[in-house]
């Protein structure tokens, strides 16, 4: 029957996310045994396990992480039906999924986070703090914050939150044996930290004095695939690093890094908000998202 086993997907989701039979049970007012064998039923039907039993803790098998995957999907379609069409369509309900880089998504998500929660509270919200690019359909995310995206993926729509102005700086302990680069030429002579991720190696483009636009020059002994770890290892004097004012202008005050080439044009980033195309965007989606972009309407990092 597919109804039942539906349902009993959906117990296998609950049972997963709160790590127990006893609480994944309780979410649908069922008992631990009852959660239990609906987990059970659905290994029966597929001929496979789905969890790994201890004592003391649950962890999915292979087969397991492939029907989470799919019954997230599932349950996502269950939650926008329920958006669409049971009482006001316009009040946010459900749970919203938001994936995020993690030091610039921190700072400028959790504010409206908090004040979300707080006006609607029939939702949920599930983050995912990474500079890893994701796939936003297919991971199943609602929305993702993305730094200096030009273009949107294919099926993506782009609304515009901020622009930053990155910041070249080092710590004072990285000059305290070398001098600081006069121009864009003596970067060369300097170690960068760069980020990286996938395969896809950052590159710093510089408008010089002279309004010339250059690929800037130097060592890159090390990359790092996090916005936070460049900005540490450049706090720990390891290298010259380029980061978003964002992340460095509290650092810069406070002195544990200083900016390198205060006259050099880094060029702005746009920090933008993406989310699927849909004829109907559910309320907790688009509430969000109005909520955020009213949050920066004001605000561009100078």
């Amino acid at each position: 029957m597919i109804g039942s086993k539906v349902n009993d997907i959906l117990i296998f989701l609950s049972v997963v996310d709160t790590g127990s039979f006893v609480s994944g049970g309780q979410a649908f007012g069922l008992s631990r045994s009852t959660a239990g064998k609906a987990v059970a039923r659905l290994e029966e039907n597929y001929g496979v396990r789905l969890l790994n039993r201890t004592t003391r803790t649950l962890s999915l098998t292979q087969e397991g992480r492939s029907l989470y995957k799919h019954g997230q999907t599932i349950r996502k379609a269950i939650d926008e039906a329920d958006c669409s069409i049971e009482g006001d369509p316009g009040v946010a309900r459900g749970t919203l999924r938001i994936a995020a880089p993690g030091a610039v998504g921190r700072r400028l998500l959790l504010p409206t986070v908090q004040k979300y929660l707080e006006q609607w509270s029939d939702t949920q919200i599930e983050m995912s703090f990474s500079d890893r690019i994701i796939n936003l359909v297919e991971e199943g995310f609602d929305l993702a914050i993305r730094v200096g995206v030009n273009a949107p993926d294919n099926g993506l729509i782009t609304r515009t939150l901020m622009t930053d102005q990155p910041i070249i700086c080092a710590a004072p302990s990285y000059f305290a044996n070398r001098s600081q680069p006069g121009s864009v030429e003596q970067l060369g002579l300097h170690d960068l930290l760069q980020f990286s991720s996938r395969g896809d190696r950052q590159s710093w483009r510089l408008q010089d004095e002279d309004g010339i636009w250059v690929r800037a020059q130097g060592r890159v002994r090390l990359r790092l695939d996090s916005a936070e770890a460049l900005r540490e290892a450049a706090i720990a004097g390891l290298g010259i690093a380029m980061l978003p004012r964002l992340l460095a202008a509290t650092d810069i005050a406070d002195g544990r890094l200083e900016q390198v080439l205060p006259q050099v044009n880094c060029n702005r980033l746009p920090i933008m908000v993406l989310y699927p195309h849909k004829r109907l965007l559910e309320p907790r989606v688009r509430h969000f998202i109005d909520m955020l972009v009213e949050h920066h309407r004001d605000f561009s990092a100078q």
